[in-house]
């Protein structure tokens, strides 16, 4: 069965994403350069640039899919918005930022009218202050 899932553990790390890829790459990126110092060359440039490129394809990659998945938080958010919230919030779900939706989405059904009602009001105001205002944590092992 899956960890209980809250505040202090609800991040995801992919040891072969996050590490060891990373590691491999900002390794390969920092040899390139060392070798473009010791010996310029066409060659070693390329090496600069090859390992430049893939540092960079590697952050976009991720940057676009964490986009992405944050628009469909968003989506799931506000259709659950619409059938949970009162009549005063609901005409209220378009002033939400992403950033406040995908903290939302770990507040259970319960307590999402009254921190939806503190974030419009401005009292939490951070995707940080909002997840540790949660109570009673909605898990989402259903992420990258």
């Amino acid at each position: 069965m899956a960890e209980t899932q809250n505040f202090g553990n609800h991040k995801k790390y992919v040891l072969g994403y996050h590490g060891i890829a990373f590691a491999l790459t900002v390794f390969w990126l920092g040899w390139s350069i060392k070798e473009l110092a010791t010996a310029p060359s066409v060659r070693t440039a390329a090496g600069v640039a090859a390992a430049s490129a893939f540092l960079l394809v590697s952050f976009y990659a991720r940057l676009f899919a964490v986009q992405v998945q944050d628009r469909v938080i968003r989506l799931e958010e506000q259709l659950r918005m619409a059938a949970v919230l009162p009549a005063d919030l609901k005409s209220r779900i378009g002033e939400l930022t992403i950033s406040n939706y995908v903290a939302l989405r770990f507040a259970p059904d319960a307590e999402l009218p009254g921190l939806v009602r503190r974030v419009l009001n401005g009292e939490l105001t951070t995707q940080d202050s909002i997840k540790q205002a949660i109570t009673d944590w909605r898990p989402d092992h259903v992420r990258a």
